[in-house]
Formats: C-alpha cells, sequence, structure tokens
C-alpha cells in the first residue's frame, strides 16, 4: 500500500493554499506573482496528467515519420528530425511531416495554454 501523496496532490495542495489562503490576502506587485505560481502550478498539474500519453503518441509517430521502428529514445527521434529538416531529407511536401508538427504543437498548447483562443480550431482539424 502507497500511502505518501502523489506529486498531483502535492501540487494541487499548494495550488489551493496560494489561490485560496494567499492570494486573496495579497496586493499589488506580490497578488501578481500569486497568479503567476498558480498558473504554473496548473501547467505542473496537466503535464502530469497528460505528458505519458503525449510523449507516446509522439513516439509512435515519429517512429513512423523516420521509419525507426526500434527507436524509443524521444530526445533522438526529435533530433534525427530536426537533422532531417535541415537537410531538406524531410520537407513540407512529406507525408505526415505537418500533420506530426501541428499534433505536437497542439498538445503543447492543451498544457500549456488550454484557454487559447485557437485552440478548439486547432484540435477539430487534427
Amino acid at each position: 500500500m502507497h500511502n505518501q501523496p502523489s506529486q498531483s496532490e502535492l501540487i494541487a495542495a499548494v495550488k489551493q493554499f496560494i489561490d485560496e489562503t494567499a492570494k486573496p490576502q495579497l496586493q499589488g506587485h506580490a497578488a501578481f506573482h500569486a497568479r503567476v505560481a498558480s498558473n504554473v502550478l496548473a501547467i505542473l498539474l496537466r503535464d502530469l496528467d497528460a505528458r505519458a500519453n503525449n510523449d507516446a503518441d509522439e513516439l509512435t509517430r515519429l517512429q513512423e515519420l523516420l521509419d525507426a521502428p526500434d527507436v524509443t529514445d524521444l530526445e533522438t527521434l526529435n533530433r534525427s528530425l530536426c537533422e532531417a529538416i535541415q537537410a531538406r531529407e524531410l520537407t513540407a511536401s512529406t507525408p505526415g511531416l505537418l500533420g506530426h508538427l501541428k499534433a505536437t504543437a497542439v498538445a503543447q498548447v492543451e498544457v500549456d495554454q488550454p484557454k487559447y483562443s485557437g485552440l478548439r480550431t486547432a484540435q477539430s482539424t487534427r
């Protein structure tokens, strides 16, 4: 049995303290910094929730795009993608490239800025 709070639970507790206890008592610059801290914690919570799926989806797309089914390191695959684009081995006309780039960007915006005005449009054209 694991009885320690999870990372998400710890972050949520700090965020709740900032939002409900600290921020209401602050003014000016300190209140602004409390809002920034709360937003950072919200991003961390969304990232913890989405990271595994986002990374798995990105890995699958990169393995297919780069014809590298045996490579399982996302950093290595992304480096290979950058090198292939720079060498013009992959271009905008390469099947799957633009779809991969868009899917990766949309997934990141969902974590970083879920209220971004263009996100819903980008999600609907995936």
